[in-house]
């Protein structure tokens, strides 16, 4: 077991006291701190980011070869915590308490502590971690201008004005698909400086705003479908990803059923909870943000998009197009065209 104690005065030192207790070496990589490990402790990388008013955003991706606990304490530094488990698990306990709570991959943890408590996170052995911290300063946070904390719920409101910290508070959320599809997004960025990070900053608060998002359902009450469990959810999200990589295939409930052998009862229920759509609408709304996609090109024409995602008709194509955004497929392409000339004219 490897115990790390963390005393940090604020989140730009957090990585220095983690390359004292594991090793490697920090650089600076698109605007990132990084510390890179590869030793007998762990193999990996650790990366932090800050942003305007307090906000925060660490990610592991790492592998620890020994039981691993992270000790910190509640006083200089005492953020609002937001994580989220990628890959992998971990748990958390507060100091006062001796009992551990597992957080499982795709589950998230909102917490913060009294000042002067103790937080204690424990990661597993030779176990693939890829896990996301958001850190909300709250003081400097609530002088953001448009930070509107009056709409949450009571509950998460009292903790976010909870600015002498003093009350504890801990939630510890059910299974969240959407989370892991925006910590995908900010793999894929591409580019560097200021571009990047503020992609980066916009997909953080998108992620932000899920946690609390499942916090108000938790509030009120809303739970996950009876009838499906979390393995259940997660196969029926990788059927949606298999929707979005082939738009094109002829798709239909016996198959879908067939193929991931859930009834096609839990099939609505499962794509009507994950992407508010039924399967036939879901599969709908992919094929029409694909042929947006397409139309945005200049090397094929309606016709050759319209089959290109497995429509065989043009105006019915048309209809339920102009229907989702409000402007034909004809005049979409001529604007298009017309932004490319006003571009290549400027060019």
């Amino acid at each position: 077991m490897v115990e790390i104690e963390m005393r940090p005065q604020a989140a730009k030192y957090s990585l220095e006291q983690l390359k004292k207790a594991l090793g490697g070496d920090i650089k600076r990589e698109s605007g990132r701190d990084v510390l890179v490990v590869d030793n007998d402790i762990a193999k990996g990388t650790i990366a932090h980011i800050s942003f305007d008013w307090g906000v925060h955003f660490m990610v592991l991706k790492i592998k620890f070869f020994k039981e691993v606990t992270v000790r910190t304490e509640s006083n200089d530094f005492n953020p609002l915590r937001f994580m989220y488990a990628m890959h992998g698990s971990f748990k958390h306990r507060f100091g006062v308490n001796k009992e551990e709570r597992d957080i499982d991959q795709f589950h998230s943890l909102i917490f913060t502590n009294k000042s002067g408590g103790e937080n204690f996170i424990h990661f597993p052995s030779n176990e693939a971690l890829h896990v996301s911290l958001i850190q909300i300063e709250r003081r400097s946070f609530l002088k953001k201008r448009n930070t509107n904390v009056s709409s949450l719920n009571q509950r998460l409101h009292d903790v976010f004005v909870d600015t002498d910290e003093e009350h504890r508070f801990a939630h510890y959320g059910s299974l969240n698909l959407k989370i892991s599809d925006y910590i995908k997004k900010i793999d894929k960025l591409k580019g560097k400086g200021m571009v990047r990070a503020l992609k980066i900053e916009a997909l953080v608060y998108e992620i932000l705003s899920f946690h609390i998002q499942q916090h108000n359902k938790f509030q009120k009450g809303v739970p996950l479908p009876t009838s499906l469990s979390s393995t259940e959810l997660k196969l029926i999200r990788k059927l949606g990803n298999e929707i979005i990589k082939n738009p094109s295939f002829h798709y239909n409930l016996d198959e879908l059923s067939l193929k991931s052998a859930l009834s096609q009862a839990k099939l609505q229920e499962g794509f009507k909870f994950l992407y508010t759509r039924t399967v036939t609408e879901y599969v709908r709304h992919i094929r029409l943000e694909k042929a947006r996609e397409l139309l945005n090109k200049a090397d094929l024409n309606i016709s050759q998009v319209v089959y290109s995602i497995g429509f065989t008709s043009r105006s019915y194509f048309s209809k339920i197009f102009k229907e989702k955004y409000d402007i034909s497929p004809n005049e979409y392409r001529k604007n298009v065209m017309r932004n490319m000339e006003s571009v290549n004219m400027v060019a």
